[in-house]
């Protein structure tokens, strides 16, 4: 079969697509995040913003509301490009619809045909965020779920209790589940694709991501999960990075930051710049850190590098 020629005339079309699809994009982005920030206005506990979130998404009106001119755009125009921030892999499809200031919704589609292809997960992730999510289109899917403990600024990877099982449950069309901070699920099989749509708060998020053995539920590891100080160690490591000797004070602040794997961070990328600058808070935090991990590993760094430090020179 050959395909059908391309037609000259629609030159001018495509190239005007992007300018036609901004205006649409900019007023549609506009509006979305004023008519969900007034939903979310003055609400101060992620409880709070999760209620209001659950409301807006059982409400099947305000979500059609919602779409409503981005399928209008397309109808009217096969060039339109929606403005929307897409990731993709083999297994879902997810999209940014909204950031706001006090929650960010997201829509994902998760393909069945990709997830009966795939060996079961040996770990689950517990994210730390509040959200609430409604499954559009539940696939007939089974959910496993897991609850742990809370992770604060004081957690500790040596004394970590394991993630305890919930009941499994299946997915229906229109269901509407709510995730704390201290829990994760998986999704290990589907009828069909599953189509859902989130609300995750901004407030009450926990220092850590974690992850967790599905087998026995035995902690695996953890990595940050605060925006705020993930930037920070990506500053720090391009600080470092830069030769930026002369950023001490950044470095001696972060080090004194309430979440432990910060005050850590900082510490290893100020020792990998300026050893000799980075002495005296290190041996500070060897002695009196209140974390015993971060205690344990200064103490360890410090008697490393004294003997480095006091070697005699080769020459």
């Amino acid at each position: 079969m050959n395909p059908a020629p391309f037609d000259p005339g629609a030159y001018p079309a495509i190239l005007d697509a992007r300018a036609r699809s901004a205006a649409v994009n900019t007023d549609w982005s506009r509006t979305t995040r004023a008519a969900i920030d007034a939903r979310f206005d003055g609400l101060e506990t992620p409880e709070a913003i999760v209620d209001a979130g659950r409301a807006l998404l059982a409400d099947s009106t305000w979500v059609e509301r919602l779409f409503a001119p981005m399928i209008d755009a397309l109808r009217k125009d096969p060039w339109f490009a929606p403005g929307l921030r897409v990731n993709r892999d083999a297994l879902r499809t997810g999209i940014i619809i909204a950031d706001c200031a006090q929650a960010t919704l997201s829509a994902t589609v998760t393909s069945a045909a990709a997830l009966a292809q795939l060996e079961p997960p040996g770990t689950m992730v517990i994210a730390g965020r509040w959200s609430v999510t409604r499954y559009v289109r539940g696939g007939q899917a089974e959910i496993r779920r897991w609850r742990a403990p809370p992770a604060g600024f004081d957690f500790s990877a040596r004394t970590a209790e394991p993630a305890r099982t919930l009941a499994s449950r299946s997915l229906e069309d229109g269901d509407i589940l709510v995730q704390s901070p201290c829990e994760g699920h998986l999704i290990v099989a589907a009828h069909s694709d599953i189509v859902t749509l989130t609300f995750t708060a901004k407030r009450g998020a926990a220092p850590l991501m974690r992850e967790y053995a599905t087998r026995d539920g035995a902690f695996v590891r953890a990595s940050c999960g605060e925006d705020r100080t993930a930037r920070a160690e990506m500053l720090l490591s391009f600080l470092r990075a830069s030769g930026r000797s002369d950023a001490g004070t950044q470095f001696e602040r972060e080090s004194r930051h309430p979440a432990f794997h910060q005050r850590w961070a900082a510490m290893r990328e100020w020792l990998m710049l300026d050893a000799r600058a980075a002495r005296p808070r290190l041996a500070e935090m060897a002695a009196a850190d209140p974390n015993d991990e971060v205690r344990a590993a200064a103490a360890a760094t410090l008697a490393t590098l004294d003997q480095r430090l006091t070697a005699p020179c080769p020459a």
